[in-house]
């Protein structure tokens, strides 16, 4: 009796729960990591399409990038050539707009970072808490949280570039301009601020109040991204340390979580170094922003 029950659950009705329990598990698992995968497909997707379907409003005329860029273009001549820092109506309805659209860009890149870390996550788990592997699921979970990692890293570089939007959208609009335009009324206006900006990197002060406002504007919008890409670099720094202290601390014999800890450690660590280079050779453009600017309008020459 003993020998065919414990505690009265007869034992191959045990081993059936045992295995099954697992099995379970596992599809719940990877039900919930197709979820995950889904709902990256969808939101990158939307990145791309769903900001210029939701911040368009009726008369704005922006029925594709060619069309704001001939906008731009116009505006940019007529704002140059009222002669005062206030928008013309154009620009600042194309600047508003501008706006919206970076906001609707950063709000869909935070929820596709969430989703991706989640996503991560959930490989993480899988991947340590899996049984014996071959060699060829090693490498399709290698190879998936790599994709996952970088994504996850790409993502984070999207959020900030288009806070950096938000806050600064003029000089975001104005990098749209076809710099390299050598006939017509842009062209022209294009030269003009061209030689009041070596007239104010010379020190002799500019002339068109509208360049005032631009310098500042330059200057914010490389500020602003010194400030972003250095909070960033704090966080991404404070995940690297938290990773190679559970590294450290982690048994030998787990070399799972050890190599998931390790790895992405290394990667934290270099994203890092990176955007402390941004966030310091930003800074310097903040500080003098003139000549970077001089150098964005002879850039199509």
């Amino acid at each position: 009796m003993i020998a065919h029950h414990a505690g009265g659950i007869p034992l191959h009705n045990a081993s059936r729960h045992n295995t099954a329990g697992p099995s379970r598990s596992t599809q719940s698992s990877g039900r919930k990591i197709a979820a995950l995968i889904a709902l990256v497909a969808g939101f990158s997707v939307a990145f791309v399409l769903a900001p210029g379907m939701v911040t368009s409003r009726p008369g704005d005329g922006y029925a594709d990038q060619g069309e704001l860029v001939e906008t731009v273009r116009a505006a940019f001549v007529e704002y140059w050539s009222s002669g005062v820092q206030a928008f013309s109506p154009s620009l600042e309805s194309a600047v508003d707009y501008w706006l919206r659209y970076h906001v609707a860009k950063a709000v869909i890149a935070v929820i596709l970072l969430t989703v991706l870390l989640a996503l991560g996550r959930m490989l993480k788990a899988s991947f340590v808490n899996a049984g014996p592997l071959t060699a060829g699921k090693k490498l399709a979970f290698v190879s998936a949280g790599g994709l996952v990692t970088i994504l996850a890293l790409f993502s984070s570089v999207l959020v900030m570039a288009n806070v950096q939007g938000v806050v600064a959208p003029f000089s975001s609009l104005i990098s749209m301009l076809p710099v390299g335009e050598t006939e017509g009324e842009l062209a022209d206006t294009l030269g003009q601020v061209r030689y009041q900006l070596a007239e104010s990197t010379g020190a002799r002060g500019q002339e068109n109040p509208a360049l005032d406002l631009m310098i500042s504007d330059f200057a914010r919008y490389h500020a602003a991204m010194a400030v972003i890409a250095l909070i960033a670099a704090a966080v991404s720094l404070g995940v690297s340390v938290l990773l190679w202290v559970r590294f450290a601390k982690t048994a030998r014999s787990d070399r799972r979580t050890r190599f998931v800890s390790g790895s992405i450690g290394v990667l934290a660590a270099l994203f890092t170094l990176g955007l402390i280079v941004v966030g310091v050779a930003n800074m310097g453009t903040a500080a003098d922003p003139a000549p970077a600017l001089a150098a964005f309008f002879d850039g199509g020459l």
